[in-house]
């Protein structure tokens, strides 16, 4: 037996073996890796609402005091994941997305834990919300974050009625005039601005959609359409109408959306 050639053909074939195992390695590492965008996920759990269908709520109504309206009320939470009122006791959770107070519990905030003025102060809630004059159908794109506001009760009465604080969800008719027709019965309505109607003097309103990011950071749209107890229309809105019975559509996209799409 030749040690001294075995040797020499083991050491040989071992220096290959190392060579080739330093390549693959090397291609191996020089080899670039694919990163995937994480996808924008649409499952949900089964019981919320899901994803891109439209949601309608109906009659959802919150108390209120006509003979001392401007007394604050409890301030109402409510989860458009859900689909339902949520308790008090909730008010530092996720479970909430919007929150119904201010005079006659009428102006919209979000859920956010970092912001003093809200519900959900110290709590994870992540939530945010603006308006837009555009409707319902027409709106698309989801505004960028700057736009959500994080403050409770921030959207309420329109400038095109009486008492307005910029674009809100409705207007307030409080002589019954920019509306109705002075009479009695049309004073001190309010008219949800999420369909188009026609004012008094023929002009016709623009209507208005709320943009919501909830507590979880998905996006919603929301269309206001009446606060009177199964009343949907502005001619059938009266001041003696039982009112504070909110009625409005909406639909939920995942978190990291641009669109706003109904499947």
């Amino acid at each position: 037996m030749n040690i001294s050639k075995t040797a020499t053909r083991v050491f040989k074939q071992l220096s290959v073996g190392l060579m080739l195992i330093t390549f693959f390695a090397s291609c191996k590492k020089d080899k670039p890796v694919a990163t995937e965008k994480e996808p924008v996920t649409s499952t949900r759990s089964l019981d919320m609402v899901p994803y891109y269908k439209v949601q309608r709520v109906e009659n959802l109504q919150v108390e209120t005091d006509d003979s001392n309206p401007t007394a604050p009320k409890p301030e109402v939470l409510f989860s458009l994941d859900y689909k339902k009122m949520q308790p008090a006791t909730y008010g530092k959770t996720s479970f909430w997305d919007i929150s119904f107070s201010g005079l006659y519990n009428s102006f919209i905030g979000g859920n956010n834990g970092s912001n003093s003025d809200n519900a959900g102060y110290t709590g994870p809630g992540a939530g945010g919300i603006t308006i837009l004059a555009k409707s319902f159908e027409d709106l698309t794109d989801i505004p960028v974050a700057s736009a959500f506001k994080t403050a409770r009760a921030l959207i309420g009465t329109d400038d095109m009625g009486e008492f307005g604080v910029g674009i809100g969800w409705y207007l307030y008719d409080f002589n019954g005039s920019i509306v109705g027709d002075g009479s009695y019965d049309k004073k001190h309505v309010a008219y949800a601005l999420g369909n188009a109607f026609t004012l008094a003097n023929g002009q016709k309103t623009q209507p208005r959609t709320i943009i919501v990011r909830t507590a979880k950071g998905d996006f919603a749209k929301i269309k206001m359409i009446s606060c009177y107890k199964d009343v949907f229309t502005t001619d059938k809105m009266m001041r003696n109408t039982p009112h504070m019975f909110f009625t409005f559509e909406y639909v939920i996209v995942p978190a990291g959306s641009t669109k706003f799409e109904i499947k």
